[in-house]
């Protein structure tokens, strides 16, 4: 079911900011800092359903924008597939490890240092808007906003993939929560009905499942805490 958080005005998504500090620049850097940890993501496979939807020509190269783009894994893999793009995160330590990444692999991806919401794309000017891990880390009251920017950026019939915690992978807070005790615990889990519920405004939700979980040598990244979701624009 909608919450009050899914259309606030600007005077709350300012008050609302306020209150969530645990994910400030300096944690996501030091986050990404050791590349060593044993964080599942930290690996240079692409998502399994990502490829598996390109594989079956659902997806075809053209533009395509990364949201949250970590070490660059996704990225690196659509760029050597044709794809033309451009790939964002909020952290320098994050950049700067998929900029490497994708020197190590001889392809070509322009790599912004941005939050996605002081992101300006030319509206319809996305194939593909690829999304791994960021929705899940966003607040209750940045969803709508964030729902609207992915969808003026893809172009009709242009596809957005997602990758993020079912419930047993997130916190457990509902949006209360998270203001009540000031953080998203570490990422939110959703159901499939708010996933479709969520998503279904402007794009039309075309399959949600459960990720794949993969062995070391797939070359691929699975996890069955994550869902897959793929949405196309009308």
């Amino acid at each position: 079911m909608p919450t009050q958080y899914d259309h606030p005005s600007d005077t709350d998504l300012a008050r609302l900011d306020a209150l969530l500090v645990d994910r400030e620049d300096d944690w996501w850097n030091s986050f990404y800092e050791d590349r060593a940890r044993p964080i599942p993501f930290f690996v240079r496979s692409p998502d399994e359903s990502l490829v598996e939807w390109v594989d079956a020509g659902h997806v075809h190269a053209g533009r395509a924008l990364d949201l949250g783009c970590g070490n660059g894994r996704n990225a690196v893999f659509l760029a050597g597939r044709g794809f033309s793009v451009e790939a964002v995160d909020h952290s320098r330590t994050a950049i700067d490890w998929a900029k490497q990444r994708a020197a190590e692999a001889c392809v070509n991806v322009r790599l912004v240092r941005q939050s996605v919401f002081d992101l300006q794309p030319t509206p319809g000017g996305c194939d593909l808007i690829y999304d791994s891990g960021c929705f899940h880390h966003l607040p209750p009251h940045r969803r709508s906003s964030y729902v609207g920017l992915v969808t003026d950026a893809l172009a009709q019939g242009g596809w957005f993939g997602l990758a993020c915690f079912r419930p047993e992978g997130g916190s457990g807070c509902s949006d209360d929560e998270v203001y009540e005790r000031g953080s998203l615990g570490g990422g939110l889990g959703y159901t499939e009905e708010r996933l479709r519920e969520i998503w279904s405004g402007g794009l039309e939700v075309r399959a949600v499942r459960q990720m794949k979980e993969q062995r070391p040598e797939s070359g691929l990244f699975g996890a069955s805490f994550l869902w897959s979701l793929w949405a196309q624009k009308p």
